[in-house]
């Protein structure tokens, strides 16, 4: 029997080439707008200025993603985007995949990870703030395809 999201230990691994498949799968199940490409996926799994990560509770079965961007000569990193499917939420897919980023952005030797959220998205703001980010700068108007606009948080790294 296979464990269910819910009893399954969450594993984060970087994603590879062959994962190309479901890391599209998984961004159209999730996000209405805003979507990373196939071919934007394709070219961050080999740069060597993002790092994508996969979350699964076997080899088999994504639950989540993220995407982390490190800019040349910046010790900020950026948690570009994550993702989980909805029967996976409040299983510790998020907190998997944010503290693989930050292992990922303190390996980089950033100080800090910063990202941005959808004002009205209570539960992934809940989330980071129970992690240690906090809501740094002005709300960014319009930063989403649709309009939405976007709180930034930070969170150093020790």
């Amino acid at each position: 029997m296979t464990p269910s999201p819910a009893t399954a230990a969450v594993r984060v691994r970087r994603a590879e080439l062959s994962d190309l498949d479901d890391l599209v799968a998984l961004e159209q199940a999730t996000f209405d707008s805003d979507q990373i490409s196939r071919a934007q996926f394709r070219r961050h799994l080999d740069s060597d200025s993002a790092r994508v990560l996969v979350a699964s509770a076997n080899r088999r079965r994504f639950l989540g993603t993220a995407m982390v961007f490190f800019r040349k000569g910046s010790r900020v990193a950026r948690l570009y985007s994550i993702a989980s499917l909805p029967e996976a939420r409040g299983k510790g897919v998020g907190t998997a995949l944010i503290e693989a980023a930050e292992a990922a952005a303190r390996q980089r030797r950033c100080q800090s990870l910063r990202l941005e959220v959808r004002t009205d998205n209570r539960s992934a703001i809940r989330l980071y703030e129970q992690l240690g980010y906090d809501r740094v700068g002005p709300v960014k108007q319009g930063f989403y395809e649709d309009g939405a606009d976007a709180f930034v948080y930070e969170k150093a790294l020790a």
